[in-house]
């Protein structure tokens, strides 16, 4: 059915919605500036206009969503802590704005650093052919964030992405269309490395950001990520770190000699991850990577021949 409540405002009544929802941010322990970033999503204003507050002189300001709307998500982002960026309906990840679900999870800025891990990697290498052309793959894709990532910074690759959940995958799909990038990406439904069997051995790098969240931890985050976001790609069993147990164990027989193996892993696992990737035999060149906070977040190596 049609929606008929109207999607034009006036800036008027923009502005008293503001004012109301940066009081109740303030009240609720939410960060104030997420109205205002709302707004440059859903009404389409600038900063200059929100900071100068001179959008309410607008006489009709078109929005993404009736107002009515709005505020009804906006009191679920305060009473049920829905993330903010599932009512914009979309996120900025490196230079992109990417649209997210509840289907996956919000891409971190940390994550960010899994694709210029990846970029010095390919270019450092002296494999030949270069790391920079041929296959990679993205294991457990969730909004295609990384995915896309590689296929910005790795123009020469064929970028592969994975997930079990086809509600992730179109989205990671309307994305990659969105952004120009889908030409040189191919999208699968499976379990990490199983879609790609006919691509064994030859892969020239895996990202992954697997879920690595000890199931009894899950229920101690932040209720924005434990009550919306999926438990499909935070609970990693009992550890943590099943699904980085099965790349370790899997990836050499589908990344060739000199490739790259990647991925995110919690803070405190660093040591165990290590030692599981000695222990495997099939890697060189270990490497534990911090992120911005200075948290060991990466683990890096390539796979011997």
């Amino acid at each position: 059915m049609a929606d008929k409540q109207p999607r034009v405002v006036s800036g008027l009544q923009l502005w008293q919605w503001r004012n109301h929802a940066l009081q109740a941010a303030i009240a609720h322990d939410v960060p104030p500036s997420e109205v205002d970033w709302l707004l440059l999503e859903v009404a389409g204003l600038d900063r200059l206009a929100i900071r100068l507050e001179s959008f309410k002189q607008r006489p009709q300001i078109q929005m993404k969503l009736p107002l009515e709307d709005l505020d009804h998500l906006w009191q679920k982002r305060l009473y049920e802590r829905l993330p903010v960026q599932y009512i914009a309906g979309v996120t900025p990840w490196r230079q992109f704005k990417i649209a997210v679900s509840s289907a996956v999870l919000i891409p971190r800025p940390e994550t960010e650093c899994l694709i210029d891990l990846a970029a010095i990697a390919a270019a450092n290498s002296e494999v030949n052919p270069p790391l920079r052309s041929g296959h990679w793959a993205d294991l457990g894709t969730g909004s295609g964030a990384i995915a896309l990532g590689l296929a910005d910074a790795l123009p020469e690759a064929t970028i592969h992405a994975v997930d079990r959940s086809l509600e992730a995958l179109a989205i990671a799909q309307t994305n990659a269309h969105n952004l120009g990038l889908a030409e040189r990406m191919r999208f699968y439904q499976g379990s990490w490395w199983e879609p790609l069997v006919c691509f064994k051995g030859q892969f020239s790098g895996m990202v992954s950001n697997p879920p690595y969240i000890p199931t009894n931890t899950v229920p101690t985050l932040q209720p924005e990520v434990v009550n919306h976001e999926p438990h499909l790609a935070l609970d990693g069993g009992t550890d943590g770190l099943d699904c980085i147990r099965h790349l370790i164990e899997i990836s050499p027989s589908y990344i060739r000699p000199g490739g790259v193996w990647l991925i995110e892993m919690m803070a405190g696992q660093a040591d165990a991850v290590h030692e599981l990737l000695q222990k495997q035999g099939t890697y060189s060149n270990i490497q534990i990577h911090a992120d911005l906070a200075g948290i060991e977040r990466f683990a890096l190596c390539s796979v011997l021949s």
